[in-house]
């Protein structure tokens, strides 16, 4: 089912605005949703898409302006009162109790009851029929805790459909989904399209954003920047308007003659695929890239070279000498530095300072008898927020309350000051805006020049494509080619990364 652009809103933002404290989180801010549309809000980090989406499903209240609901005026003053008006928010991070049934987590808090106690019947039944609505293949009786992540986001949307819910908000919905999950959630999103359901659909992801989007409306710096009808949709177009001036080239990497070899995989064994050896290197001033479906084994690689995971075999040649890091200290020693994929889980304290993050690794260069030298402490890390442009209040601002591409570049900056030679990054850009992306890509093109060799993982075939000076393709463990940059295709990528055999005359070993 289309949307039709001449049918009456089902929802209407109007002169929407909100504070906080020393920020102006959203200014005047206007749309419309029509129903079965899905309409995508898409702006930096920042831009105000959470606190609006917060707004219209209840969990905050707007200073100013109204939420109409089909015309009239809704209470959006809680969660509840924003259910009964048939608004539910899919949140990225899922709220599914993993101890209870499908059945008793799509209906808990509002259990239908007979003579005093819970239907079980009418649970199950009803949450039989919202599954069967978006035909996913579940149980009622199967425990949440069971599910894989790709079906408890599914079971998400169908408790919202079983509360009657006509307006669905997603608040990046595939950021932990596979290649294949996501494919799934598009099909049911399609389905519900074509049931009437409206959805409001908030990604960083552009290239979903375009397949999705029957219209985009862009938020910048918390203020309405305009909006795209379908046929207006394009990479181009988004970034324009999301970052208010035109990107004629948004990956501009100049390869520029290699220097000596600073890291050389010889058959080496990751933990996780014991029985495929890799072989590669990476020399001084190169961007390296790793492609490959989720699964493939690039985490595991980089994590085993850098000691993370201890190394099931094989030979590591680190600046010129044999050694394989048996944990993370010994890859620091030998000159290596990991930004990780999860940067809350992996890569910060969350409740620490930024000068706390910032020296975390570096705390032995900046001892003094045992006790660490403050002045040095702070010096090494005014000079990270320096260099890095990391937005903050002041050294001592909670890491927690920076925005992701700022929380990025803290993570980036605490290692650079161990000073490596070789710098392993995963998935360095996940979860950040595209302007934070630039400046993670402008760092990564001055660090190569400056003679720092990069290896970096990631799933975004444009950013592999425009940031590699060469290809390792992997496949379930194994390195399954090797392609230098005047023959990147994402045909040539896929078809190694799934197991295909590309044309031999343009992959090398």
């Amino acid at each position: 089912m289309e949307s039709n652009p001449e049918a009456r809103p089902i929802l209407s933002a109007v002169g929407i605005s909100k504070s906080f404290p020393g920020v102006k989180a959203l200014k005047d801010v206007s749309f419309d949703l029509l129903p079965g549309e899905l309409l995508a809000v898409i702006g930096e980090n920042g831009a105000g898409k959470s606190t609006m989406m917060k707004i219209l499903a209840g969990v905050q209240a707007a200073d100013e302006g109204q939420v109409l609901i089909e015309g009239s005026p809704a209470d959006l003053t809680s969660v509840e009162k924003a259910t009964e008006q048939g608004i539910a928010l899919i949140h990225q991070e899922l709220n599914l109790p993993t101890n209870l049934t499908v059945a008793a987590s799509m209906f808990l808090g509002r259990e239908p009851s007979r003579f005093g106690f819970f239907d079980q019947r009418q649970i199950r039944g009803r949450s039989a029929e919202a599954l069967a609505r978006i035909e996913l293949d579940c149980s009622p009786d199967e425990l949440v805790g069971n599910l894989p992540i790709g079906k408890k986001q599914l079971v998400e949307i169908a408790r919202a459909l079983s509360a009657e819910a006509r307006i669905l908000i997603f608040d990046e919905p595939t950021s932990s989904l596979s290649a294949k999950e996501t494919r799934r959630l598009y099909e049911v999103i399609d389905q519900l399209k074509d049931q009437g359901v409206s959805m409001i659909y908030i990604s960083h992801r552009l290239g979903e954003v375009q397949r999705l989007a029957d219209r985009v409306v862009v938020l910048r710096d918390g203020e309405y920047a305009g909006q795209l009808d379908r046929h207006e949709i394009s990479h181009e177009n988004m970034v324009r308007l999301m970052v208010g001036r035109d990107i004629s080239q948004f990956y501009q990497r100049v390869s520029h003659s290699p220097g000596d070899v600073l890291l050389e995989a010889r058959d080496f064994l990751s933990d996780a695929h014991p029985d495929k050896p890799v072989n590669f290197s990476i020399r001084a001033g190169e961007i390296v890239g790793i492609a490959g479906l989720v699964g493939a084994g690039r985490t595991e690689l980089v994590e085993s070279i850098f000691g993370v995971r201890q190394s099931a075999g094989g030979r590591l040649v680190i600046c010129g000498k044999e050694v394989v890091p048996q944990s993370p200290r010994d890859a620091i020693s030998s000159g290596l530095a990991l930004v990780p994929e999860d940067r809350k889980h992996d890569g910060l304290v969350l409740e620490m300072s930024v000068r706390e993050n910032g020296s975390l690794p570096s705390l032995g260069r900046q001892a003094r008898k045992g006790f660490v030298d403050s002045r040095k402490e702070v010096e090494a890390v005014d000079r990270m927020i320096g260099d890095l442009k990391v937005k903050v209040s002041g050294r001592e601002q909670v890491v927690q309350t920076l925005s992701g591409g700022n929380q990025q570049k803290i993570v980036i900056g605490k290692w650079l000051a161990t000073e490596p030679r070789v710098l392993l990054m995963d998935e360095p850009t996940r979860g950040i805006d595209i302007g934070a992306k630039q400046e993670v890509y402008r760092l990564m093109h001055e660090l190569s020049a400056n003679g720092l060799a990069i290896l970096f993982v990631s799933s975004e075939m444009e950013e592999i494509i425009g940031m590699s000076d060469r290809i390792l393709v992997m496949h379930e463990g194994s390195i399954a080619g090797e392609l230098p940059r005047d023959q990147f295709e994402e045909e040539k990528i896929m078809t190694l990364a799934t197991g295909g055999a590309a044309d031999p005359r343009s992959v090398t070993s």
